[in-house]
């Protein structure tokens, strides 16, 4: 699974408007505060609430976009902010409910690109 997680954040990287999404300070020191198994918790949270069922009324719309929490600008970041982007980028069809399989790989993928963005902000401080 690893080096699919890695080439999709290749091609998500690719994207003009999948590359703008990038946490801010405040959220870098939010995941440093509650620690990566917290976000990741929150992150399983979110996308069995909002994008698990196929019958979701509020489809495109369900994932803010505004700097709310660190799991929700991945969401964006890594085409998973809803079932439509969720079909496009990743092949998972729209018209079944996600299963655990799904769910999982969505979360390391949200994951992995959390943990490259702190990362990221580590290698500016050197």
């Amino acid at each position: 699974m690893r080096e699919d997680i890695d080439l999709m954040l290749y091609k998500l990287s690719k994207s003009k408007f999948r590359n703008s999404f990038h946490l801010n300070k405040k959220m870098k020191e939010y995941v440093s505060e509650k620690g990566i198994e917290i976000i990741k918790q929150h992150a399983y949270l979110f996308i069995t609430k909002r994008l698990k069922s196929k019958n979701i009324l509020n489809d495109g719309k369900q994932t803010p976009m505004r700097q709310v929490h660190p799991v929700f600008i991945a969401q964006h970041a890594c085409a998973c902010c809803c079932r439509s982007c969720l079909e496009k980028w990743h092949h998972i069809p729209k018209e079944r409910d996600l299963n655990d399989t799904e769910i999982n790989y969505i979360v390391c993928l949200l994951m992995n690109w959390i943990q490259r963005e702190c990362q990221n902000e580590l290698f500016k401080r050197v």
